[in-house]
C-alpha cells in the first residue's frame, strides 16, 4: 500500500515535515481510501493522522555537569585549558592580597597603634611584597616591636 500522497499533504496540513507524520497502523485502509484533502483533514481531526512531537535535545546532562562545576568539581588539572595566570591573573591574586594588608595598615595608624612613619615604613614594604597575607603582617609588626599585643 503506497501512502506516500496522504503523508505528503498531511505533512503540509499539519505544517510539518513528512517524517513526522504519523499514521495509525490500524487505520491505514482508512487513510489509503482518502485521497482529497478534505479526507486527511477529517482522518486528523479523528486522530488517525497526526505530527509525532520534534526531537530535542536534553539539557540534563548539560545541567548535572553545570551543577558539579558550581560545587567545584571537574576543575582538576585534566580539566584545564589555561595557565594558572589565565585562570586567575597575577594582578587579580595581587590585589587580593594587597587591599587587606593596606586597609589593616591604614586602621592600624588611624587607631594610633602605628606612627605615621612606621605606617609609611610597613606600606612600602607592603608594596614590595613582603607581606603574604594581613596575619603575616601582624605577627611582623608584633615581632619588631611596633604592634602591642592586645
Amino acid at each position: 500500500m503506497n501512502l506516500k500522497n496522504q503523508r505528503r499533504m498531511a505533512a503540509q496540513i499539519l505544517k510539518c515535515g513528512e517524517n513526522r507524520v504519523w499514521m495509525d497502523p490500524n487505520r491505514l485502509e482508512d487513510i489509503e481510501d482518502s485521497i482529497t484533502r478534505a479526507d486527511i483533514r477529517t482522518l486528523i481531526a479523528s486522530g488517525t493522522i497526526a505530527a509525532a512531537q520534534k526531537k530535542g535535545v536534553s539539557r540534563g546532562r548539560a545541567r548535572y555537569v553545570a551543577s558539579q562545576k558550581a560545587k567545584g568539581r571537574r576543575k582538576g588539572q585534566g580539566s584545564r585549558k589555561g595557565t594558572a595566570n589565565a585562570r586567575k591573573p597575577r594582578k587579580e591574586i595581587w590585589k587580593q592580597t594587597i587591599r587587606p594588608i593596606r586597609k589593616r595598615l591604614k586602621e592600624l595608624r588611624d587607631s594610633g597603634k602605628l606612627s605615621q612613619r612606621i605606617y609609611r615604613n610597613y606600606y612600602l614594604k607592603a608594596k614590595g611584597g613582603m607581606f603574604r597575607s594581613v596575619s603575616h603582617l601582624e605577627s611582623h609588626l608584633k615581632v619588631e616591636g611596633h604592634l602591642k599585643e592586645a
